[in-house]
């Protein structure tokens, strides 16, 4: 599927919660995966793919050897709600998909406590802390019409203006399909 890039107005939407009578979720859910890996990604939410659904999938295991809590990090996000965000801000690199070519670094607390439901609509209630933390919120910001470049400071933003400007245009080198916005 391609991955819906900046100035898109669907990863600007607070998604709606989905039900396990979703239409074709089966075939959705493998398609996302399949989206994700294609695009090198570590995580991938709907809006990415141009549904304002509350559902995202992650894999870490390929950061495993930086990042030891990521082996075997492979989980389904459905309606997901951060109910606790605590512990140090920690400062990392991201990327995303839907900004290709731009990579920053954001402000985060390390651990949070976040509720779910997994691909077989079972609820979840767990604790997450370093860079699993991480990725969920950064997955979690898609879903909630953020981007990692609204952590930024304004003198920041100003400064990769001209990229995020390149990228609703379609001037990036991806190895992945990619929709600009209208």
């Amino acid at each position: 599927m391609p991955v819906y890039v900046y100035g898109h107005p669907v990863l600007r939407k607070v998604a709606k919660e989905l039900g396990p009578d979703y239409e074709n979720f089966s075939e959705l859910h493998t398609n996302m995966w399949e989206t994700m890996y294609q695009s090198d990604g570590v995580g991938l939410a709907a809006p990415q793919i141009g549904l304002s659904i509350r559902l995202f999938v992650i894999d870490g295991n390929s950061l495993s050897d930086d990042f030891p809590e990521l082996k075997a990090f492979k989980k389904t996000f459905i309606n997901a709600q951060i109910v606790e965000k605590v512990g140090d801000k920690v400062l990392e690199s991201e990327g995303c998909l839907s900004l290709p070519g731009i990579r920053e670094d954001v402000s985060r607390p390390d651990r949070i406590r976040i509720k779910y439901l997994d691909e077989n609509f079972e609820p979840h209630d767990e604790v997450y802390q370093g860079f699993a933390s991480r990725i969920i919120q950064h997955e979690y910001d898609h879903i909630e019409g953020k981007l990692f470049v609204d952590h930024l400071s304004p003198l920041r933003r100003r400064l990769i203006k001209g990229k995020l400007n390149a990228i609703t245009v379609g001037k990036v080198d991806v190895d992945y399909r990619i929709r600009l916005p209208k």
